[in-house]
């Protein structure tokens, strides 16, 4: 893909240039898995842009699909550590699982979202570049795990009369690190979509439209794979009972209105 810049000279006159992402060919190889965490962690949008439009999409997949497993997985036993350890090790499957499901439901929708918003990007490049921010997101929740490990090795855990407390501000941690971690995520999906689209404003709506989809689904799936980080009042569970009865947002709704009934 090229962009095509326009430059004034010395004498003002105006001309083009053409700003290739694929100006060094050597970028968008990936001899091995280490090379490819190096420019992950770098998360430069120019090598992520090669990635995305590179002529090595299926290694490129599975390298993504194999840092979200392991990242989520490490973050995923954290959350639920706190709980007990058969709870960490039902979070430590989900929270990957949760990604994919996201990922795989939604990858249809988003391919024609692309198409129809006039990014040009076809159903493999939006495969990879939504990979690519989850894969940004499971480098960092992986890279705090030893942070949230030893954070719940060292608060109250539940039975010890303190437990209320501890179950909330670890519950506030995670929030904190989750959030974080999705919004860089997706600001750099968002810098690689200003470098694969025509403009600016069209990687803007094809990231609204991408979020909006996918907020929604994982919104649902994550009520659906509940508990990830467990309640000291309930069983340690895989699934809550009837896990697709009721849904998240009615969860919301039905929490908001039990708080305006006691203002």
């Amino acid at each position: 893909m090229a962009r095509i810049a326009a430059k004034q000279n010395a004498n003002g006159v105006i001309h083009s240039s053409t700003d290739t992402l694929f100006s060094k060919p050597d970028t968008v190889s990936f001899p091995s898995l280490g090379n490819y965490l190096h420019g992950l962690c770098r998360a430069d949008a120019r090598t992520l842009a090669q990635w995305v439009n590179g002529p090595h999409p299926g290694r490129v997949i599975v390298l993504s699909c194999l840092v979200i497993v392991l990242g989520c997985g490490c973050y995923g036993a954290a959350l639920g550590l706190w709980r007990s350890p058969l709870q960490a090790c039902y979070s430590g499957l989900k929270l990957p699982m949760l990604v994919f499901l996201t990922c795989l439901t939604n990858g249809l929708l988003n391919s024609i979202l692309a198409m129809v918003l006039g990014s040009g990007l076809r159903a493999r490049q939006t495969t990879i570049s939504i990979l690519l921010s989850f894969a940004i997101f499971s480098v960092i929740v992986g890279a705090v795990s030893p942070v949230a490990f030893f954070m719940t090795m060292n608060i109250p855990p539940p039975g010890s009369g303190s437990e209320s407390i501890s179950h909330g501000a670890t519950l506030l941690m995670h929030t904190i690190v989750i959030a974080s971690a999705g919004i860089f995520g997706n600001w750099k999906l968002y810098q690689v979509l200003a470098l694969s689209t025509p403009n600016k404003t069209i990687a803007g709506r094809t990231l609204f439209a991408w979020l909006a989809g996918n907020l929604f689904l994982g919104a649902q799936f994550s009520w659906i794979l509940r508990p990830f980080f467990g309640s000291p009042t309930l069983a340690v569970q895989f699934l809550r009972d009837h896990p697709m009865q009721g849904n998240f947002y009615e969860a919301v709704y039905n929490t908001l209105l039990a708080l305006l009934r006691n203002l």
